[in-house]
């Protein structure tokens, strides 16, 4: 007999928005962070602290215990699994809940017009209403926080894994082009004593920058390069690094960028770009494909590409070596040696 065909996959994937809204909203609520400042909480205090309806705080709590982000003893009691301990609580620096909390915010309603993005090409964020992501990022400055935090988060297991896997020895200064708040130059700087370096980006996250450098005590180490990369000249650099950059933008900038990396490297420097690379075959990084719908949705010409574009483009811009190499999870670095 053969293997029996079920629909349960399709359902699954289908209503999968049901399982990550969960998520999203316990984030946006602080569940996480409330367990992991104290004892396990039963559901009757977490639902007063959380303030949560009598008709919905059991089914929420237990949802996300069969989704694996809870557990609960047998006395009834809920804490944190082990990984949304570590990467739930918004006291840890291990926190990634900032791009959770983007998700939440922005882009679980903009996803809502996905077949528009499909049918039209055009981005479905702040740009429907006359806006613009990042003018809208730079003028409110709490929202301006959020989305580097986010960032930070997003960067941490991938600059971890950079800081491990990059052969850092033969090098001494490294700066992050479009840096955010520092996340990736801190984790590499920490890691490697010998280095020095910072990072660029635009004016307006200097402060950011220096505050989150100074909290790790590297600001003997790492500086703040402000400026526009379309606009102004990359600072030079052993290494250049690029992460979660390339994707917003279209192949035009791509080149671009990757040819100002070019000219600003030494003989023998590297460019790093790292993002969720999409798999050669475009088959199995599933993660890396969404984030390029992500890019329809949030860009005007953005998207996610495999290791081979990268290196193709990498090539023509005059590198003479290049390679890739896995980093964590989704996330890839694709090198380029000049």
């Amino acid at each position: 007999m053969g293997e029996q065909v079920t629909p349960d996959v399709i359902m699954q994937l289908g209503l999968g928005f049901w399982g990550s809204k969960t998520l999203l909203s316990a984030v946006e609520l602080g569940l996480f962070t409330e367990l992991a400042a104290g004892s396990p909480r039963d559901a009757e205090t977490l639902r007063r602290r959380l303030g949560l309806h009598e008709r919905s705080a059991r089914d929420f709590l237990d949802a996300l215990v069969a989704l694996r982000m809870l557990d609960r003893g047998d006395d009834g009691r809920y804490r944190n699994t082990p990984a949304a301990d570590l990467f739930l609580d918004r006291g840890k620096e291990t926190y990634v809940g900032g791009m959770l909390e983007m998700a939440n915010a922005r882009l679980y309603p903009f996803w809502g017009a996905l077949t528009e993005a499909l049918q039209t090409g055009e981005p479905q964020n702040e740009a429907k209403r006359g806006g613009d992501l990042f003018g809208e990022l730079y003028a409110d400055p709490e929202r301006l926080k959020g989305f580097l935090k986010a960032m930070t988060g997003l960067s941490l297991g991938p600059a971890r894994a950079m800081a491990a896997k990059f052969p850092w020895r033969d090098h001494r200064t490294v700066v992050d082009i479009g840096c955010a708040e520092g996340g990736l130059p801190v984790q590499i700087a920490s890691t490697h004593p010998h280095l020095a370096g910072g990072g660029f980006d635009l004016p307006a996250i200097r402060p950011h920058f220096e505050a989150h450098v100074a909290e790790h005590g590297l600001s003997d180490r790492l500086a703040f390069h402000p400026g526009d990369f379309f606009a102004d000249p990359l600072p030079r650099a052993d290494v250049l690094v690029m992460g979660h950059i390339l994707h917003d933008w279209d192949l035009e900038k791509k080149r671009m960028l990757i040819a100002k990396a070019f000219d600003a490297l030494p003989a023998g420097g590297a460019l790093v770009i790292y993002e969720s690379i999409i798999d050669d075959a475009r088959r199995e990084n599933a993660f890396g494909l969404l984030m390029s719908l992500n890019m329809l949705i949030e860009t005007r010409g953005g998207f996610d590409y495999t290791a081979a574009d990268c290196m193709g483009w990498m090539r023509a811009a005059g590198f003479r070596e290049t390679r890739a190499e896995h980093l964590v999870g989704p996330d890839a670095m694709v090198v380029g040696v000049k």
